[in-house]
């Protein structure tokens, strides 16, 4: 009840605001009566703060009702079309355009060189805009600002588990039977892998019973023990129960976790599993005889022969290991933010990181507006709104705000602070707002055009690496196609109409 009514107070205060701040602009902003370059900021804050209200929306949304996967997943792909269009038709398009125009005509008078200087910092700008996003974007979600989305979220522990999936196969590429498992065969092989937590003080084998499963120690100690003696301690990158699987003999020891475990599990269903689906296990294991097997797990491949092949194989079949994608867990996630303590500010930084571009853009494209308006007379404030870009970054961010406080509630995060964060970065796209609008007034028009390419190639990846990926992951590729086009049209709508 109380989240409910901390919503619709916070709904009634952006209502208010959004009804009031066209009016407050256009009316001389009494009782400052700020004029000229200060009433201008004043409005490229007013747009800023429209167009990221959405995100306050979308989180209160997400607070107070959790909608099916499918539903989500076509918000996300809806403003994902919207702002595509939105980058198209407010940012490159017009550059693009006025190149290509002039060129028509002639490259080489003042005016060509002006266009082909803007055409190349667009272009810079866009790419340099692409790999700022990516490296910035890998170094918050190293430190746990992949929590916040679940795009990002589902990505990076999706990375983690295939590197845990390549680190078992070098383990599993000193066994002999496994290096005969063809490389094309690998995803095969890793489907039959299983990773795995055991408490610390579990029994894993007891000595004298059979033994039906291999694992490989990815974190954590076994103590391999007789009675009550302890025969030796192993840990990660080790192998315990590979031998007696293959020969169907008992435990020769009793195994214990000493401490918490992670390891990889193959059972012997799956062994026989995998065996059936390749051939080439069967006839390694007809070819060889029992003390040769035992006599190679034993020297665990000392020989630089065995270790030179044993490392060509795990080489070789991780680079047929294709990337495989599952959706995590939430005890996974819940597990996940635990291990970061830095990551409630990482996850702040990530979305502000999404969000530092549009607010330059806005700014920036309210003055290209402006400029042109300006010279035609006095200007009120609907004149000089870019409504195609407002629309888009509008829509962008209502699903994104919704997706990700759904993802926050769920992983223990009280709604009071949700809701600051989200407020946070209204009030910082607002004021960014203003800076572009202040920033793209003191500088050269193709730098200012080359930043915009800066934000454009930085949305644009966003776009294809999390937005995007986001809808394919939770609602799958139809709802994602359709969607995406919806809202592509949508935004471009605005354009026709404004």
């Amino acid at each position: 009840m109380k989240t409910k009514s901390l919503v619709f107070i916070s709904v009634g205060l952006i209502i208010l605001f959004l009804f009031t701040s066209p009016l407050f602009a256009s009316s001389g902003i009494n009782p400052s009566e700020l004029e000229g370059t200060h009433k201008f900021a004043f409005w490229a804050f007013l747009l800023g703060g429209i167009s990221a209200v959405s995100l306050v929306l979308g989180s209160m949304l997400g607070l107070i009702w959790q909608p099916k996967p499918v539903i989500t997943a076509a918000f996300t792909a809806f403003g994902a079309g919207a702002l595509l269009a939105a980058l198209s038709v407010e940012l490159i398009a017009p550059t693009v355009m006025e190149f290509v125009s002039e060129s028509k005509g002639s490259l080489h008078n003042t005016e060509g060189h002006k266009q082909s200087l803007e055409f190349i910092f667009l272009v810079a700008g866009c790419i340099a805009g692409g790999f700022l996003f990516f490296i910035l974007n890998e170094a918050l979600n190293s430190q746990g600002g992949y929590l916040r989305k679940a795009s990002t979220t589902i990505a990076y522990l999706n990375q983690k588990r295939n590197h845990r999936f390549r680190v078992a196969i070098k383990r599993l590429s000193k066994i002999k039977l496994f290096r005969h498992v063809p490389r094309s065969h690998m995803a095969g092989l890793v489907k039959h892998i299983r990773h795995l937590h055991v408490k610390q003080g579990k029994s894993i084998f007891v000595k004298g019973q059979p033994v039906t499963r291999i694992l490989v120690i990815e974190e954590g100690e076994i103590a391999l023990m007789d009675g009550d003696t302890v025969l030796e301690v192993i840990g990660a990158g080790h192998m315990v129960g590979e031998t007696a699987l293959f020969h169907h003999a008992p435990a020769a020891f009793s195994a214990v976790a000493k401490t918490p475990l992670k390891a990889f599990e193959i059972t012997q269903s799956d062994f026989y599993a995998l065996r059936d689906d390749c051939p080439e296990l069967q006839h390694i294991m007809e070819e060889e005889s029992a003390l040769e097997l035992m006599a190679e797990q034993a020297n665990n491949g000392s020989g630089n022969t065995t270790n030179n092949h044993a490392q060509t194989w795990a080489n070789e079949a991780s680079d047929h290991l294709h990337p495989v994608s599952y959706i995590p867990s939430q005890t996974e996630i819940n597990d996940a933010a635990k291990k970061h303590g830095s990551a409630p500010l990482s996850i702040w930084l990530g979305i502000f990181l999404d969000g530092i571009p549009e607010s330059f853009v806005i700014g920036a494209g309210f003055l290209i507006i402006l400029t042109a308006k300006l010279g035609q007379g006095a200007v009120a404030f609907a004149d000089v709104v870019p409504y195609t870009l407002i629309a888009g970054l509008f829509l962008s961010n209502f699903p994104e705000a919704m997706s990700s406080s759904i993802g926050m509630k769920k992983m223990g995060w009280k709604v009071g602070k949700i809701l600051i964060l989200w407020t946070s970065l209204m009030l910082m796209t607002a004021f960014g707002a203003s800076f572009g609008y202040f920033f793209g007034a003191k500088i050269p028009n193709y730098i200012e055009i080359g930043i915009e390419g800066l934000a454009a190639g930085a949305m644009l990846t966003m776009i294809a690496q999390t937005m995007i990926p986001e809808a394919v992951h939770i609602g799958g590729n139809r709802i994602t196609g359709l969607s995406t086009l919806f809202g592509y049209m949508a935004a471009v709508a605005f354009k026709v109409f404004e």
